[in-house]
């Protein structure tokens, strides 16, 4: 009886019949806010940080990779700090762990800052404001 190995079964089979592998977009956008958070805690230990991310895949048939990822991530960041400086380390590390775990290209990432973390304010008594 003759074995067939598993590299000559694959090659016997016509390319577009396959199947293909796509990671879903909830899944990119776990790994953006995985990767924002992971970036504002390394900047800031101790501060509060949260991250949420929304993403657009578009997705290009007969490439390598599995198609573009538009990021957009939102952050929340303490204050007094360097808005654009951790904005443009977030936006490094989104792209480079969703090239890295998705295999996808991101060729933007919008980085939101949504709410500012003040340390002075943060525990003293915040009465109404009218």
């Amino acid at each position: 009886m003759a074995t067939v190995s598993p590299a000559a079964a694959v090659a016997a089979v016509p390319a577009g019949e396959r199947g293909a592998t796509r990671v879903a977009d909830r899944v990119v956008a776990k790994i953006a806010a995985a990767a924002a958070r992971e970036t504002l805690r390394a900047a800031s230990p101790g501060a509060p940080t949260d991250a949420h991310a929304t993403v657009t895949v578009h997705r290009r048939d007969g490439r390598l990779d599995f198609g573009e990822a538009r990021v957009r991530v939102t952050v929340e960041l303490g204050y007094p700090c360097d808005i654009g400086a951790r904005c443009g380390e977030v936006r490094r590390r989104v792209i480079e762990q969703v090239t890295e775990l998705a295999n996808m290209t991101v060729p933007e990432v919008a980085v939101e800052v949504e709410r500012l973390h003040s340390p002075l304010l943060d525990g003293a008594d915040r009465g109404r404001v009218r």
